[in-house]
């Protein structure tokens, strides 16, 4: 069996990882998404000449040469939509975005027989609850941490623009303005996980809470639930999904 090139296409940020027949990953790039060209998918099968098979994930509009260049290169590709076959049962409109659906297929990989809830914080935060059954059950879409910060900066007139850092001491209280709207945005991130938490806890038994994305860590330290950090847990669900159609 070859190599599975497997393509994350977010707002902000494209993941590319390279997976070998055991599932483990080989490499990773990261671009940023309105700079990913068909050109840079050369390099990649160049690096690693074992590459038979790859998917695409985007939420974006795909180039596509992207496309052209995947399918051509590839003994088999996966153009991921809501047509694609998965290896769990779907109870959502077919408007289900596709990064979404392969995080919950990477943590249902991780964690079958599981009630799980999948987090991921990007550009947008999701929530999704993935039955023991295997079964996508529905979510929501909530603002992320920057668009959050851009608002209170867009509509008010006198609130500055404020940057974040994973790594920032994010206090309750904040004694300036500019720490009073990061701490704002934050813990209201984080309380808002708590109480998604919460309030599934009570209606499921065996929750695992999974959280991916590019701001995870910046809420993962502080929350007080138990919750397992998976980095690049959408490009595993994409790899999953690739073998399963690879196999069907």
């Amino acid at each position: 069996m070859g190599f599975n090139l497997c393509i994350d296409q977010g707002n902000s940020r494209t993941k590319i990882a390279v997976f070998n027949p055991e599932g483990e990953i080989m490499d990773c790039w990261l671009y940023r998404s309105q700079e990913f060209r068909a050109n840079d998918i050369d390099k990649f099968f160049a690096a690693y000449p074992q590459i038979e098979s790859s998917i695409i994930s985007s939420v974006i509009n795909i180039e596509p040469a992207i496309v052209n260049t995947l399918n051509k290169k590839s003994k088999k590709f996966v153009l991921f939509d809501h047509n694609t076959p998965v290896p769990i049962e779907k109870h959502y409109a077919p408007t289900l975005g596709q990064d979404r659906l392969a995080a919950a297929v990477g943590a249902s990989q991780l964690y079958p027989d599981s009630n799980l809830l999948v987090i991921d914080s990007g550009t947008a935060i999701t929530y999704d609850f993935v039955s023991a059954e295997k079964g996508f059950m529905g979510g929501n879409i909530a603002p992320g941490l920057k668009m959050r910060l851009k608002a209170l900066r867009y509509f008010t007139g006198k609130l500055p623009k404020v940057e974040t850092t994973q790594k920032q001491i994010v206090p309750l209280f904040a004694d300036n303005t500019k720490d009073a709207m990061i701490a704002g945005a934050v813990n209201g991130i984080c309380f808002e996980i708590e109480g998604y938490i919460k309030e599934l806890s009570q209606k499921v038994d065996d929750l695992k809470v999974i959280i991916t994305g590019g701001n995870a860590t910046t809420y993962h330290h502080k929350l007080n639930s138990d919750t397992i950090f998976q980095k690049n847990l959408v490009l595993l669900g994409l790899n999953t999904i690739l073998n399963y159609n690879k196999n069907s």
